[in-house]
């Protein structure tokens, strides 16, 4: 048995916040219907799906991924017949999961004060870019806006220009936030009996992620400014190019200061000063510009045994390749090999959740669209083929 086994979520999520939301809770035994429009599907559906390098049968690397584990029901909520479908589903699920504009969730009938009145237990998670209150609330939003308002993307990279992390983490941060929400949500309802509302804002999570930097701006009125790989107070803490790539090398302790000294033979840096923080992050360029001419003369491997041989935090700045075939990633099974539809094997990044009890390492295929309407209306819903090819025939389904 899987953690969220037994709970079923409606799905009305699309391109990466939402989804990848729900794909966490998929991930972990939730029963994930999600609800698409009928011939066309959800939009993520065409990301990359003619892409030769990055699909599979006409199916993208971003479906792939985020679709696993959930089922796939085609349904125009917007018509009488489709919304009396939903409430149906509604009486007998868990959670709604959407990511729209603020206001959407009212107009398509799927916001909480709606549902409630149906189902009293049901629990709604809307995920956009402001959030449902405030001033900016009707501004549009993607992964890029969310990295710049929610002031991260002052932080990364260097004075010269502002840069946005590599890894979209406006919108995983909201889905990440999305799935913590419910989950607390649920547990809420174990003692209250009843549902509730969670609006979850990409900017609020982008800015909950700036944690104590954000103290420290309100503690002393300054903002603070990137600083490439390196640290605001640690020193050396940066990465260093060795003849075959980079490494990093995260100096804390005094005592770590002491042992990088020894293990490298850093004659010239090693005078009183530099034993303390202080003194190390007064002589940060001089200890830099040093570590970095002597790195440049072997390879990754040839240091990164030396320092972790007196357990100086320290790694290879990996490529995705490299990460990603790693005996150590291989080990934790955060490689998976998950079906297309028509059987074709892909790899893709495995749950980091790890439970000791319940399983997180079955997959599903992506659902091709619709696939599931009749294991959803026949079975769940007990709709007779009657009704079914009656939905069918209206372009309800």
């Amino acid at each position: 048995m899987r953690a969220l086994e037994g709970l079923r979520i409606l799905d009305f999520t699309h391109m990466l916040s939402g989804p990848y939301a729900t794909m966490m809770l998929a991930d972990m035994g939730a029963e994930t219907i999600k609800i698409e429009p009928p011939v066309k599907g959800e939009a993520t559906r065409k990301l990359l799906a003619t892409d030769p390098d990055h699909s599979i049968d006409g199916m993208g690397a971003y479906f792939l991924t985020l679709g696993r584990n959930k089922k796939s029901l085609t349904l125009d909520i917007r018509t009488t017949a489709g919304a009396q479908v939903f409430a149906d589903l509604v009486k007998i699920s868990d959670v709604v999961v959407y990511n729209f504009r603020a206001g959407m969730g009212e107009k398509l009938g799927i916001q909480y004060s709606q549902l409630c009145e149906i189902n009293p237990r049901i629990i709604t998670c809307s995920i956009s870019g402001f959030g449902e209150t405030g001033p900016l609330k009707n501004n549009a939003s993607f992964d890029a806006v969310a990295q710049a308002v929610g002031g991260g993307m002052s932080l990364t990279g260097n004075a010269d220009s502002p840069l946005r992390s590599g890894i979209p983490i406006g919108d995983l941060g909201g889905g990440l936030m999305a799935t913590i929400g419910i989950l607390g949500a649920l547990q809420a309802r174990q003692t209250t009996g009843k549902g509730q509302h969670i609006d979850i804002s990409m900017q609020d999570a982008q800015v909950s992620l700036l944690n104590y930097i954000a103290t420290m701006t309100f503690l002393s009125g300054k903002q603070p400014q990137p600083s490439g790989n390196a640290h605001f107070v640690h020193v050396p803490y940066d990465s260093f190019a060795a003849s075959d790539g980079f490494l990093i090398v995260a100096v804390i302790t005094d005592a770590q200061w002491e042992q990088l000294v020894s293990v490298l033979n850093l004659r010239e840096l090693n005078n009183p000063e530099n034993k303390t923080q202080p003194g190390r992050l007064k002589n940060k360029v001089n200890i830099t510009n040093n570590l970095n001419s002597l790195f440049a003369t072997n390879c990754k491997s040839h240091w990164l045994a030396l320092l972790q041989s007196v357990g100086i935090p320290s790694a290879p700045v990996n490529s995705l390749p490299e990460v990603l075939n790693s005996e150590h990633i291989q080990a934790r099974n955060m490689v998976v090999s998950v079906k297309h539809p028509n059987g074709t094997q892909t790899k893709q990044p495995g749950n980091p959740v790890k439970y000791s009890g319940t399983p997180c390492d079955l997959f599903t295929p992506p659902p091709l669209l619709g696939s599931d309407n009749e294991e959803i209306l026949s079975q769940l819903l007990k709709f007779s083929d009657d009704k079914i090819s009656q939905l069918r025939n209206e372009g309800v389904i």
